[in-house]
């Protein structure tokens, strides 16, 4: 009796481990916030579908792409179309939006004024130096008549392409990430909001100005090419445009995060 307990018990373990082992591996680079959040959420209902979600961490904006188109992970979940595109033809890539997951509203902050009308003439704001995130940053404060861009549609505007500046400010063009910690030297940063929930900003409660919901700027999970249309990109797919992860986001970000599905 004990040996074929304990042969039933080997053979279940070997089950299992086959089990396990035939879980496709899916690895995904994301930033931390909300992005590695949402990943981690749905980790346990992509194992129920025999995908095993490994996430890669990364802080910039670059790295994330390169591993992609270099194969050394399989997607990665951090940035919007406009910069996909726009890192596409800088850097000659084949990279393509695979799925529409939440968007992030870009937002003006500041440590030393309470609103937009307080900051005085001359001062310098810090924007985002990468071609898509200055543009929407300079079209946000185009939408909210602080200045004139000779074509507000143009979403690699950039300092030159101020018509009108009443105010004479100055703007300093920094990398992304490095934006929260320039606020005590700067009049005012506009952040997107993954690197503003990371400094423990909220962004309903201390951007002086925010773009609305209707914002273009979706961020997706992109792939390589001949990958998008992948039974592991499908599941993904699915999984993430469940109610219960429309649910997290609403839940969790409050309205700082808003689902685009």
């Amino acid at each position: 009796m004990l040996k074929r307990t304990l042969f039933i018990l080997v053979a279940l373990f070997l089950v299992a481990g086959a089990v396990q082992a035939d879980d496709q591996v899916l690895k995904i680079g994301a930033t931390p916030v909300p992005h590695s959040e949402i990943l981690n959420f749905i980790k346990d209902d992509l194992a129920a579908e025999g995908i095993d979600l490994q996430i890669v961490e990364f802080t910039d904006y670059v790295t994330p792409n390169l591993s992609l188109s270099d194969g050394s992970i399989d997607a990665n979940f951090f940035q919007h179309v406009p910069y996909l595109e726009q890192f596409n033809a800088d850097r000659g890539l084949d990279l393509v939006s695979a799925i529409k997951v939440h968007i992030e509203p870009i937002g003006l902050y500041s440590n030393k004024y309470q609103t937009l009308a307080d900051i005085p003439a001359g001062s310098t704001l810090a924007v985002p130096n990468d071609p898509s995130n200055e543009g929407r940053a300079l079209i946000l404060l185009h939408n909210e008549g602080v200045i004139t861009l000779a074509d507000p549609t143009n979403l690699s505007a950039t300092p030159i392409d101020i018509t009108e500046n009443p105010k004479d400010l100055k703007f300093e063009e920094l990398e992304a990430a490095q934006l929260p910690r320039v606020l005590p030297d700067v009049a005012g940063a506009i952040i997107n909001t993954n690197y503003a929930l990371e400094a423990d900003l909220n962004p309903l409660e201390d951007a002086l100005i925010m773009e609305g919901s209707d914002s273009p700027y979706v961020n997706v999970v992109a792939v390589r090419a001949e990958d998008k249309d992948s039974q592991a990109i499908k599941t993904l797919a699915k999984v993430l445009h469940s109610d219960q992860v429309k649910e997290f986001i609403l839940d969790k970000y409050e309205g700082s995060v808003v689902p685009a599905f």
